[in-house]
Formats: C-alpha cells, structure tokens, sequence
C-alpha cells in the first residue's frame, strides 16, 4: 500500500470511527499534532478540534459512513480523493465531496483541503 493510499485509509478510519474515544485515536494516528482540516463549513486545527468537528459531521449524519470514491491519486507530498457519505441503512448519500491532502515524511495529514461537491438542500 502506498503512502497515500494509508493516509487516506487512516482518514477515513477517523471520520468513521464509532465513538469518542476510538475517534481520538483514529485523528492522532491520521493528522500530525497540528493538523487542519478546511473545507467551506469549518476550518480546524490540532486533534482536539478534528476529533470534535468530526463528531459533529457524525451527530448531524447519524447512521451514515464516508465512503472513498474511485482511488487515491498521490504525488510527493499530496493525495487526492473523493467520497460519499452513505447511510448503512438505505444507501443513499447526503453528500460527497473531495479532498487534498498534505502529509508529513511520516505520512501523517498535515492539511486537508475539503470541497463539498454535493450537500443536503443544495
């Protein structure tokens, strides 16, 4: 597996993760100490912030997962994918978007660069 492809693996294990405390784990092995997050809704940074910006994504979504969309393209420092928000009950996705990432020479995120490319009541 390549850099990128277990950066955004880590990525996604975060914005999945089940509860609190796995979602603290998940952020701290995902992003650098301090990480950002960017996209037209929040702009965060430091596990702290990601952890609860996440939780929030997770309570406004209840019952739906990030979904990778396609594979990730990567090159020195950077990766990009897309996704789908999708819920586990009926398979329809509220949203997607895509992301760009910067990642440390520990393949840590450094920042995302979110774009939401589908959002609820758009």
């Amino acid at each position: 597996m390549s850099i990128y492809e277990t950066a955004a693996e880590r990525y996604f294990a975060a914005w999945n993760a089940p509860d609190a405390a796995a979602r603290a784990a998940a952020v701290a092995a995902a992003w650098a100490e301090d990480g950002s997050y960017t996209d037209p809704l929040a702009s965060v940074r430091g596990h702290a912030e990601l952890t609860a910006a996440i939780g929030a994504a997770r309570e406004q979504f209840p019952g739906c997962e990030f979904r990778m969309t396609g594979g990730v393209d990567g090159h020195h420092d950077i990766a990009r994918f897309s996704w789908d928000l999708v819920s586990t009950a009926d398979g329809s996705s509220p949203a997607a978007g895509s992301d760009v990432v910067t990642l440390d020479a520990d393949g840590r995120i450094t920042a995302v660069h979110g774009f939401l490319d589908r959002v609820p009541g758009a």
